[in-house]
């Protein structure tokens, strides 16, 4: 089966990528490498174009017979979003249209769709399952819902197959050690943490401690990419063994804390983590973590790679390896 990857070049997109083609598929990469990276498609063909080019889709769907689509291409960043909303709406709501529409006329009725739980807004209850309303707070996840809602009648209207997997934090690296998260800017919490151990970023800045959540700092469940790529197959095997049209969440059920991350990447690295205590970020919620029972019982999925700890090792494995050698760490600073 060919598989189209769309922004097969960025951090999700490329793991994912990775685990079709050892699945026995054939992942067919389309990314404007506008903030994906060529080297990382090392798993089938790199179409270099614009999810909005309707001439570059139809010619990709037609030299390729593509038969199922793992849909990732957007843009990512809430504060970015605050800030530009016209270009989310443009990219991730637009943009998508114009992929439905060149699949259904190809004929291409499957799609898995890279959502958020930003689609979510602040939450009312902690575990978040997926009956959670759905409000968001920043033009990013409004753009994401928007996509939700846009497969939900082409699956009324035309018969769209679709799941639209609604992550929490995305984390870590490839535990082989061929890929791994690079983005400029770095907005994640463990790069940005494993960047100030190693003293090649700034220090670590603790965006609010006075949450009510038990040492004061903002908590997050955070998720594998290996354990996120695998979602995307099953969900995949779950469309093709006729599962209805649906969401889901993925995430673990546990979340950590800022400073439980911090002391995590100082324990793994034997560096300190030099941070800056500093207010609140507007939007952010004291906690938020997954109800992910529903991917469990109806797809059969679980997370296999997300304990903190081997989340922290391979990103910090990662980093070491895109290291010049001169730089590396050779000893334990720890303070």
């Amino acid at each position: 089966m060919n598989v189209l990857v769309t922004g097969g070049a960025g951090y999700i997109g490329s793991h994912t990528a990775k685990f079709v083609a050892q699945s026995g598929w054939n992942p067919i990469v389309l990314d404007n490498l506008r903030r994906g990276h060529r080297e990382a498609v090392q798993w089938g063909p790199l179409i270099e174009a614009d999810i909005a080019d309707r001439a570059a889709l139809d010619k990709v769907f037609e030299q390729y017979s593509i038969q199922a689509v793992l849909h990732f291409a957007a843009f990512a960043y809430v504060g970015e979003s605050m800030q530009a909303p016209e270009m989310y709406f443009r990219n991730n709501t637009a943009g998508t249209l114009n992929l439905l529409e060149a699949m259904r006329a190809n004929g291409v009725q499957t799609i898995v769709f890279s959502s958020t739980c930003a689609t979510y807004g602040d939450p009312i209850a902690i575990p978040i399952s997926e009956d959670h309303p759905q409000q968001p707070v920043n033009p990013y996840g409004e753009s994401k819902l928007m996509v939700e809602r846009l497969l939900y009648w082409y699956g009324i209207a035309y018969g769209l197959r679709w799941v639209a997997l609604r992550y929490f934090n995305a984390a870590g690296a490839d535990p082989e050690g061929l890929l791994g998260e690079d983005h400029n800017p770095e907005p994640h919490l463990i790069p940005r943490a494993i960047s100030a151990a190693l003293g090649s970023g700034d220090v670590l800045e603790i965006y609010g401690t006075d949450y009510p959540t038990p040492d004061g700092t903002a908590v997050r469940d955070y998720l594998h990419v290996a354990d996120l790529a695998e979602a995307h197959l099953t969900a995949l095997a779950y469309l093709d063994k006729g599962g209805e049209s649906t969401a889901f969440n993925l995430g673990t059920g546990q979340g950590h804390s800022v400073r439980e991350v911090a002391a995590m990447v100082e324990r793994v690295s034997g560096r300190k983590v030099p941070a800056r205590e500093t207010g609140r970020r507007t939007g952010d919620p004291p906690s938020l973590v997954a109800d992910a029972r529903k991917s469990q019982e109806r797809m059969g999925w679980r997370p296999h790679h997300s304990s903190l700890e081997e989340i922290v090792q391979t990103a910090w494995n990662w980093k070491l390896k895109s290291l010049p050698a001169a730089v590396a760490p050779a000893a334990d600073t720890r303070a």
